[in-house]
Formats: structure tokens, sequence, C-alpha cells
């Protein structure tokens, strides 16, 4: 949310550990999206599923399997992985969340002072039961029998989204949901989230 594309290799060593796992990491940036179709703004949903992942194989020579490809991220962005993995799961086999937003509607009621809710929801009053909301999208998969991708959560104990990520584990637990949780004492920041790349790294 408030950081970009340049985020991870500048906060974290990144490119050390993709290099070592021999694994290729793709960093688009969303801006203040949600990876939402915006209601006053970008259509990035579209953007990353019509558009960025059928392009990066004509661009680099990537492993298109389902079992190879996986999508990870934090805060906002780990909101995001969940959201794609769960919205396309015939296109992902993992996905990894590292202090992310598991209740969407935590934004309505947690107001940022770097973004505009409405310009993502249009003034809606709850996007509970909407392609947004990442519990919908678990019910809505398992009722169709559709396989779900591997999830792998973690937090810190000290986050202000630690609460939510509780919650969160419990319903996967409660739904059988396939899925790793994992904690330890840390924040909201790169001091645990570096150490976080590498434990999911690890878990792919």
């Amino acid at each position: 949310m408030s950081n970009s594309h340049t985020t991870y290799v500048r906060n974290t060593n990144i490119e050390r550990y993709a290099a070592e796992k021999g694994i290729a990491v793709v960093i688009p940036s969303f801006d203040h999206s949600f990876y939402s179709n915006m209601a006053y703004g970008h259509r990035y949903f579209d953007y990353f599923t019509k558009e960025l992942l059928p392009l990066l194989p004509t661009l680099f020579p990537l492993a298109q399997e389902r079992e190879k490809t996986f999508v990870a991220g934090h805060s906002m962005g780990g909101y995001g992985a969940f959201k794609m993995a769960l919205s396309c799961p015939d296109r992902f086999s993992k996905a990894a969340s590292m202090s992310g937003v598991m209740d969407i509607d935590y934004i309505l009621h947690h107001p940022f002072d770097n973004f505009s809710v409405e310009a993502i929801t249009g003034g809606k009053k709850t996007l509970h039961g909407t392609p947004s909301d990442l519990y919908h999208l678990i019910r809505k998969n398992k009722k169709s029998q559709i396989e779900l991708p591997e999830l792998y959560q973690t937090c810190g104990t000290e986050d202000f989204l630690y609460e939510d990520n509780l919650a969160f584990r419990d319903f996967l637990q409660s739904e059988n949901i396939q899925s790793t949780y994992a904690e330890a004492p840390g924040e909201h920041d790169f001091k645990f989230w570096d150490k976080s790349i590498q434990n999911v790294l690890e878990w792919l």
C-alpha cells in the first residue's frame, strides 16, 4: 500500500533467495487498488488475470504448469495473493500471505490516510459475499468442488492485523482447507517480512 514494485528489492534479499531456489520472481505494482477493478480507477484485477499472466511466458522462459506457479505478498499484497489464487485456482498451486488483510471489510472500518476506500468500493457498505471476500471465495470454490491451492499464512504476534489473521486461520481449519499457519514475534515491517520470505520459499 505504501510501497511499489521496487520494495522487495530494496528492503529484502529476495534476489539472492530466488537465485538460491532457482525461481523467477515477478513483482508488479497495484497501487492502492486492493487488487480490484476499482470503481474509480484502473481495472487491476483484470490487468493481473487477463493481461499480465498471459504476457509473462511470452517475455520470459517461465514454467506455465500450475504446480510450478505460486503467488505471495505482504499486507495488502498478502490479501491480493490469496484473492488471485482463490479467483484463479487453475493457475496457482500455492499462495502465501504475510501479514495480510484477511477480512476485506477491514478497510471500510479502519480507513487509511493515504488512499480512498471509495475509489475501490464505489461507496459500498460491505464487501462480504463479493469476489473481493476471501471467505466467500473459499466457500464458493469448496461448494463447486474446485481444487484449491495450498495456502500459507503468517503474521507477527505484535502486528495490528494479528487478530484478523487468527480469525481466518480458524475459518480455514473449520472448513478443512489445506493450509499452513505460522506466527512469530514481529510487527508490520520488513524485519518480519524478510524472515517470512525465507520461510515461504522453504514451504514452496
